[in-house]
């Protein structure tokens, strides 16, 4: 796997390297970005589905991760969004989802989530989260991580009208944090975590440890890949005016 790279052109056709536009702003998506949910996440949607009389592959239920529940289960169960058994898949899986995912607590961060938030805090980056998942869900996997206080605003699926890749969401989290889109980044796992942020005039910004694969995450213009979140706060620091010093493992953005 590669290292964090540039890839291609930057929004609009030009390039958009490390200190072209300094980031003020940062917005996380979060299942298989700042939360290590896929596993518990693909057994719990496999065991749902199973409840309904259809079985899927682990790979098939990874590939569902990440996405608003009815078009995750519409998807699983191969009907459409509206149909019962879609419905009762996700009530139930909205039933097992503290019992199932939420009891692993802390243990669901990534490596260097909590420190490298406090990094990007410390230095005067405003944060917040864009996510498919519904409202309640985010929020409480959010404060068993132990990072609720760590961001701004949490914009869920249920609180706009159109889903990623739509720009409404990222849109919606920057101007609550007041920023300018063109001075933000986007951090996702998925294509369309980075078309959301190219669509959104956000930089791209895809971690390599998630959902997606590098081949198809480097094809979206612009996009910096990360293979670690380390990697993220080195990103950003990196747009930064003023020069990067390293300190205690993450960068010192003077």
């Amino acid at each position: 796997m590669r290292d964090s790279a540039d890839v291609g052109e930057g929004i609009g056709g030009a390039p958009r390297g490390a200190g072209t536009v300094p980031i003020r702003a940062v917005v996380f998506d979060l299942d298989g970005t700042l939360a290590d949910t896929l596993p518990a996440i693909g057994r719990l949607l496999s065991k749902v589905v199973a409840e309904q009389g259809r079985r899927v592959t682990p790979r098939q239920a990874a590939a569902a991760v990440g996405k608003p529940a009815p078009a995750a289960f519409g998807q699983l169960l191969g009907r459409p969004e509206t149909d019962e058994a879609v419905l009762t898949a996700m009530s139930r899986y909205r039933e097992l989802f503290a019992h199932e995912v939420l009891r692993e607590g802390p243990r669901l961060l990534f490596p260097g989530v909590s420190s490298g938030l406090s990094a990007l805090r410390a230095h005067g980056i405003e944060l917040a989260v864009a996510t498919s998942k519904v409202s309640r869900s985010a929020e409480a996997l959010l404060d068993v991580m132990g990072i609720r206080d760590l961001v701004g605003p949490v914009i869920c699926h249920d609180m706009v009208r159109r889903g990623k890749p739509h720009p409404e969401m990222a849109l919606r989290a920057v101007a609550q944090l007041g920023v300018s889109p063109r001075e933000s980044a986007y951090v996702g796992d998925t294509v369309g975590d980075m078309r959301m942020a190219v669509t959104a005039h956000m930089a791209p910004i895809a971690v390599t440890y998630g959902v997606g694969r590098f081949g198809e995450l480097a094809a979206v213009a612009g996009t910096r890949m990360c293979s670690s979140f380390r990697d993220v706060v080195a990103a950003v620091a990196a747009s930064r005016p003023r020069p990067v010093e390293m300190a205690a493992g993450y960068p010192r953005m003077r």
